[in-house]
């Protein structure tokens, strides 16, 4: 009896296929190559094992199946989504979107060279920093200002600077974790720093940082809560108040502010946050700030402060792994000069005009694409436009709400609903620009305050896919 195994066509006839051809011109002729040999081989395998017969093996299923596997060996795991869960500044979405002028400055820096390092009035080495410091210094009223990769290294760097081997004494309600596991008692220790904390979780009285400052203490640290609010009972010391103690015993004060806003959102309706001139005009000597939460730039760590203290943080040899490159200057430069017009901050700043969405337009948007999307999902689902709140994000304005609204999407049906839900929200995010809603209280929820106007029409037009 033959044994052998049914012939399947080999890989140079197969490259031979018309097909095939184009995809070598489009994806190359060793990657094409090697796609056909990892399908060949699969089927190969289910022939021997008789799941397959060799008659069921067409030329058009081959190619088929060797382009669909360059097609997704090529895809982008980097994907723009649609985010609809309420979030602005959504971490896990990459935070701040870029306002156009940054958009085009990162296009340029990408396709030029620029004068990164380099000083066009001297002709000499120049400093990376000089390109935004002295914007940042005019924005926030400090001496000087360093850029580092983002705030944890920001916190760190100063840190390991002004601190080694010596006390900072931080009120222990200002313990902060954020996401990613970042904390501050860590920082402090990988920063070679002794943490010394302060009052209770609660309640930290101006008392309890003078009683605790000795010949061994370096700073005193205030610590911004932005991720989270203490309710009730409690009692904080102003930053204003502990500078004053710390430069009375000649320490320094460090406030790390976490999100960090240059501008009073007050301004606009919104909830007040305390800014960086606000920080600085307290008498800190060093502040730092992330530049992609509610500054509305590019991942970045900015550190303000007194000139010389900025000077030494800069010498720190750490400065130059922990340093950002043409990229994030490119993108935060002109987002920083935005704010020099703030008459059309919100209108121009992509996070603000975010932010500021009047919820009648929203409502409006709900209404025209509510029937839209009930069509396609047809009549065992139930879509309707809902008020929701949105919230800022990234730790700013935790217990904030801002008015918004979206659709809310639930089974006709109450059975199984749970499992109906997940399945919706598995189809929501393999469409081919991924939509990322919420669920919530037996619905899916798509707030619709990060769908602008213009990518309307994407999101109405790949609807269809659903289907």
């Amino acid at each position: 009896m033959n044994t052998a195994a049914p012939r399947l066509p080999s890989v140079d006839k197969l490259l031979q296929h018309p097909v095939l051809q184009g995809l070598q011109i489009e994806f190359g002729r060793s990657s094409t190559t090697d796609a056909v040999r990892h399908v060949l081989d699969g089927l190969r395998h289910h022939l021997l094992d008789g799941s397959l017969q060799a008659g069921q093996v067409s030329a058009d299923a081959l190619t088929q199946a060797v382009q669909s596997r360059l097609t997704e060996r090529f895809a982008p795991r980097l994907k723009s989504v649609f985010n609809l869960t309420g979030t602005v500044l959504h971490t896990n979405l990459g935070r701040a979107l870029l306002p156009q002028e940054a958009v085009d400055a990162v296009v340029e820096a990408l396709t030029n060279p620029a004068n990164l390092e380099y000083d066009l009035e001297t002709g000499g080495r120049g400093d990376r920093d000089d390109l935004v410091e002295a914007l940042i210094c005019e924005l926030t009223g400090a001496e000087a200002a360093t850029i580092v990769n983002n705030n944890a290294a920001a916190v760190l760097l100063a840190l390991s600077t002004l601190a080694p081997s010596k006390e900072v004494v931080v009120s222990r309600g200002e313990l902060v974790e954020i996401g990613g596991a970042f904390r501050i008692p860590d920082i402090m220790k990988r920063a070679g720093c002794q943490l010394l904390e302060v009052g209770t979780t609660n309640r930290t009285h101006a008392k309890d940082y003078a009683e605790a400052i000795s010949d061994r203490t370096a700073l005193l640290m205030k610590v911004h809560t932005s991720n989270y609010a203490v309710m009730g009972f409690t009692k904080s010391v102003s930053d204003a108040e502990v500078t004053a103690m710390a430069h009375e015993r000649g320490l320094n004060m460090m406030v790390d502010l976490g999100s960090g806003t240059l501008v009073d959102l007050r301004h606009w309706g919104l909830p007040h946050e305390v800014t960086v001139r606000e920080t600085v005009d307290a008498g800190a000597d060093i502040v730092t700030f992330s530049g992609d939460k509610l500054l509305g730039g590019p991942q970045a760590g900015i550190i303000v402060g007194r000139k010389e203290l900025i000077a030494q943080i800069k010498k720190n040899p750490m400065k130059r792994a922990l340093r950002v490159g043409k990229l994030t200057l490119a993108a935060l430069e002109p987002t920083l000069r935005l704010y020099l017009h703030p008459e059309k901050l919100a209108e121009r700043l992509t996070t603000l005009r975010l932010f500021t969405r009047p919820q009648a337009a929203m409502q409006a948007q709900a209404e025209s694409l509510a029937p839209q999307l009930q069509t396609v999902l047809g009549d065992t689902w139930v879509v309707e436009p809902a008020a929701m709140h949105s919230q800022i994000g990234s730790g700013a304005l935790p217990v904030e709400n801002l008015p918004s609204f979206g659709l809310k999407l639930y089974p006709a049906s109450g059975k199984q609903a749970g499992r109906q839900l997940t399945q919706l929200e598995v189809r929501l995010r393999a469409l081919p620009r991924p939509v990322i809603g919420r669920l919530h209280d037996d619905a899916l929820w798509l707030d619709l305050r990060c769908l602008e106007e213009p990518m309307q029409a994407q999101f109405v037009q790949q609807l269809a896919a659903l289907q």
